[in-house]
């Protein structure tokens, strides 16, 4: 028989495949249900215990299941069938919340309520997706077969059932079938093409951008034009207008309530200057929410999926995506027995059907690595599989010409639209200004900076003093010990300069003597284990180099000036002090590091001008691949020896010049970070007092359009509700000053929401807020979100909360607590009706949830910001005890925004904290009334306002 062959159908052509699957398990909060061929029922917490620990038996996230019944995460076992899995395997890169309820969304089917029905409903779900394999038309179904049969030898619980339904669709018959795990070799490459060329100059007028949002609108289904959105279109086209001078470039700060529309009421005027400049406009964000937001949102300019994926692309950092040679080198260590090879099997499908290869936050399946207990270094998720600092070899990789980063690149080079992160924009923009001074050409990520807008602009401030700061920590100097040196340790991959550049100055002595001159020196750089000899548990210090020195020394001054004041530190927060006055033993070993940095800078540099040399010298024997590794190193020893080895010289140096003195621009302070009660890293710091600075310099001025917009701009309690604003965005010292807009939200906050501060409670007592949230939230009927500002408060409430809930049959999910990730914990919140929620500030900002999911919001106490060393030297500086105040009443402004997300969302916002002044409610939106009132008068009000 010929390869060409079709194996005979198990079953006739269009019949519908009946697989034979145990029950299906249900362990929603107090209850539990199992769903078998004679019906489903109701059990109790025993027989629970009993189908999961002896099985076989169907689950949906086998180990939030564990936890919910107290038992151990399991491992992978033949007995224990998650859907999960099945339906990574059988739709990937397709998005599913991970439970019972995500699954039957996904599928088409009615959300299921009770316990009966999410174990109707998981069942189901597993025959549908067994279907769709066993349908003729399943898409590669020659290529899933080979790698389920692959998957089916390794003991994969679903590896029978899924070979029988790709069989019953027909399969081919062939001599030898690829295993299926090679994926690498499968990936499409990235072409080059020619440059596009600087942008044009061609305007935007306020009249085509209304008529653009128009378009848009109705491409999106919508029939009219809120005036409101029109207007705000019409203004950001300013930011899209031709600068008149160098230096001065046009700048919009933009308040637009919520429901305003404003996603596409910036796209309109973007969209129209991409198209008549052919140059791209970066749309930069703080949360991955929104990029993701951003991207669903353009569907209304690029219907068609192919060419929206050439005109609107995600870009983000590389430790984002996927690593081909981490998942290569990963899934060879499991096929010898030494990882998790069905994690990893299924990781690699999705590499085939993934829209960019974006493991945080894009279309993979974030809870995957965390369904069964799997040791960490072998979990197949973003910590193994992305591409940590330092492992990159460009193209001296096999796979370079299939890297997902540099896919990403060249797209974001052609593309109209780039929806970015602040972190990269600013990060970037930092590097690419640093090159400029020295007279070299930008990097080519960031070159195209021209026309940005900054969403999420209240976020701009916090991501400039992350993107300009500076951090010599035991972590930070051991990554880049391994940046020059290699791997040192076990189970690291990457190379060091030696391994990378090798060959390449192999001919050059003056080259090769600085490469050499560069490891030897990187000696005195911390290695693999550098806590342990710093911060042991056992007290028995032992550093090794004069780095270590340092932090050892920094450490005990640390103890010495913390220990009176316990304010500073705690398990949450570790420990901080001021650095000045140095003791005598750290300014002694800040000597000896310095000098070891130096000793580690010069041949760096003179590496790199050794490289450039070589660059200039022989560019007509260099080829693509080489000159593509020369570029790629120049990049990494700019980073580092023009960038963070003298940032750490300089923080080092400042311990001798100046005295005791601190310096006005700048907050230098010795930090220790603790992880279950042990410390884990020193670090010595230093922030800009006012982040804005390098913010402008490197960012703002040389752009010529900046719009920077939020929901939370403006502070209505100062003379000029924008001069925060102002001053947190870079804009209040260009000489062109920038233009305001502020527009209302159409919503009826009158009529939809209500906030109330209850006054009775004790607020540092858990079981008060716990009590008081568990009324709450009952009273509501679930879709209740609690925003705490302390991790162990969360937790404490968490302990008492979740029990309580559990009787009235409400889920209740928290970060921090439950085995998944912020966004898979917001997509289980938001596909779950009656669900709750317990985050921290991360779910208050990633949050989008509009309808009933969320109805409830409460606040355990006033978000003050913490008024740790570099807080109070910006509140000093930046307007004392008001600059508190606005901080807080632009935290609650942006909770309480994120209650009533349409027109006819209704909610409640609560403070749980008697002591709220009232002056921070004044920037939620007109016609929000504050109430203060008991506990129990504001149950009575939730139920009634909700009913």
């Amino acid at each position: 028989m010929s390869d060409e062959s079709v194996i005979a159908e198990t079953v006739p052509a269009g019949a519908v495949f009946a697989p034979v699957l145990p029950p299906a398990l249900a362990t929603p909060p107090g209850a539990g249900a199992v769903s078998d061929d004679a019906g489903a029922r109701k059990i109790g917490r025993g027989a629970a215990e009993g189908f999961f620990s002896t099985g076989p038996v169907l689950v949906a996230h086998a180990s939030l299941t564990a936890r919910r019944l107290g038992l151990t995460p399991p491992g992978r076992t033949g007995d224990l069938m998650d859907v999960l899995e099945l339906y990574a395997f059988v739709r990937p890169a397709r998005f599913c919340a991970p439970s019972a309820t995500g699954l039957a969304l996904a599928l088409g089917q009615a959300e299921p309520k009770s316990p009966e029905e999410q174990a109707a409903a998981l069942r189901e779900a597993a025959v549908r997706l067994l279907n769709e394999l066993a349908a003729p038309a399943y898409p590669e179904r020659e290529t899933a077969y080979g790698l389920a049969l692959t998957l089916q030898r390794a003991g994969w619980a679903w590896g029978e059932v899924v070979v029988q339904a790709l069989e019953a669709g027909g399969i081919r018959q062939r001599q030898h079938r690829s295993a299926g795990l090679d994926v690498w070799s499968r990936l499409t490459e990235w072409e080059d093409e020619a440059p596009r060329g600087e942008a044009g100059s061609a305007p935007v007028d306020s009249e085509s951008a209304r008529i653009r949002l128009e378009k848009l609108l109705q491409a999106s289904g919508l029939d009219e034009t809120r005036p409101t959105q029109s207007d705000y279109a019409a203004e950001a086209a300013f930011a899209f207008s031709p600068r008149n001078e160098e230096g001065r470039p046009r700048v919009l700060l933009a308040e637009a309530g919520t429901g305003t529309g404003k996603t596409l009421g910036y796209l309109a005027p973007a969209s129209l200057w991409a198209e008549r400049n052919q140059g791209a406009a970066w749309i930069s964000t703080y949360t991955r929410a929104l990029q993701r937001q951003i991207d669903r949102e353009s569907h209304a300019l690029w219907p068609d999926p192919a060419e929206r994926k050439k005109k609107a692309v995600i870009r983000k950092g590389r430790e984002n995506y996927l690593c081909v040679l981490n998942l290569q080198d990963m899934v060879q260590a499991a096929q010898l027995g030494n990882g998790d090879l069905i994690g990893l099997a299924l990781a690699g499908r999705w590499a085939l059907h993934t829209r960019d290869g974006d493991m945080t936050g894009g279309d993979f399946p974030g809870w995957l690595p965390g369904l069964f207990a799997v040791a960490p270094s072998h979990q197949a998720g973003a910590a193994n599989l992305v591409d940590r600092r330092g492992e990159c070899v460009h193209a001296a990789c096999p796979h370079y010409r299939t890297c997902f980063v540099e896919k990403t690149i060249r797209a974001s080079r052609k593309a109209d639209i780039v929806v970015a992160n602040h972190a990269l924009v600013l990060t970037q923009a930092a590097f690419d200004g640093a090159r400029s001074a020295r007279g070299q050409k930008q990097d080519g990520e960031t070159a195209a900076l021209k026309r940005i807008v900054f969403d999420e602009g209240h976020h701009l401030f916090d991501a400039a003093d992350s993107a300009f700061s500076a951090c010599l920590s035991g972590q930070e100097a051991a990554e880049l010990r391994r940046w020059i040196r290699g791997p040192e340790g076990k189970g690291r991959r990457g190379r060091g300069l030696e391994q990378r550049l090798g060959d390449m100055v192999g001919d050059n002595q003056a080259a090769l003597k600085s490469l050499q001159d560069a490891i030897r020196a990187s000696a005195a750089l911390p290695g693999e284990g550098v806590s342990g000899r710093v911060a042991p548990a056992s007290g028995e210090v032992n550093p090794i180099g004069p780095i270590e020195a340092f932090l050892a020394a920094a450490l005990n001054q640390l103890r010495a000036r913390t220990a009176e004041n316990s304010s500073y530190g705690g398990p949450e927060f570790g420990m901080e002090c001021a650095l000045k006055p140095v003791t005598d033993p750290v300014a002694e070993t800040a000597r000896a590091a310095a000098q070891a940095l130096a000793a580690i800078e010069a041949p760096l540099l003179a590496l790199s001008r050794h490289l450039e040399d070589i660059l200039d010298d022989e560019a007509a024997e260099l080829d693509g691949s080489q000159r593509s590794r020369i570029e790629g190193a120049l990049r990494g020893l700019d980073r580092r020896a023009r960038m963070t080895l003298p940032g750490w010289r300089s923080m080092l140096a400042a311990l001798e010049d100046g005295g005791d003195q601190p310096d006005p621009d700048f907050v230098d302070w010795l930090s220790a970070e603790t992880a279950f009660g042990r410390i884990h890293d020193v670090a010595l710091r230093r922030h800009w007092i006012d982040p804005t600075v390098p913010l402008e310099a490197a960012v703002i001025v040389p752009a010529h359009g900046v719009l920077v917009t939020s929901a939370t701009l403006s502070d209505p309690l100062q003379d000029d509700p924008f001069d925060l604003a102002r001053l947190r965005t870079g804009s209040a010292r260009l000489i062109e000053p920038p233009r305001t807009l502020k527009v209302e939200s159409p919503f009826d906050y009158a009529a939809n929401s209500r906030v109330i501060v209850v006054n009775d409670l004790v607020k540092d007592d858990p079981r008060q807020t716990a009590a008081a949230m568990r009324e709450l939230f009952l009273a509501a009927g679930g879709g209740g979100l609690g925003l705490f500002t302390a991790i162990r408060r969360l937790k404490s409430v968490y302990e008492r909360l979740g029990p309580d809930l559990a009787k009235s049959g409400v889920p209740l999910y928290a970060q921090h607590v439950d085995p998944l990730e912020v966004g898979a914990l917001v997509d289980m919140f938001r596909v779950e009706e009656n669900s709750c929620l317990l985050g921290t500030d991360a779910v208050r900002d990633g949050v989008d949830v509009p309808g009933r999911s969320l109805r409830v919001l409460a606040f355990d106490r006033v978000p003050w910001p913490r008024p740790d060393l570099l807080h109070k030297a910006r509140r000093e500086r930046l307007g004392g005890k008001g600059y508190d105040d606005a901080i807080a009443r632009a935290r609650i402004a942006q909770a309480f925004g994120r209650l009533i997300r349409r027109g006819d969302d209704k909610g409640v916002f609560l403070m749980l904290d008697a002591a709220t002044p009232t002056r921070l409610f004044a920037s939620l939106p007109p016609g929000t009334e504050v109430q203060r009132m008991g506990l129990a008068d504001a149950v009575e009000t939730v139920r009634e306002f909700l009913g």
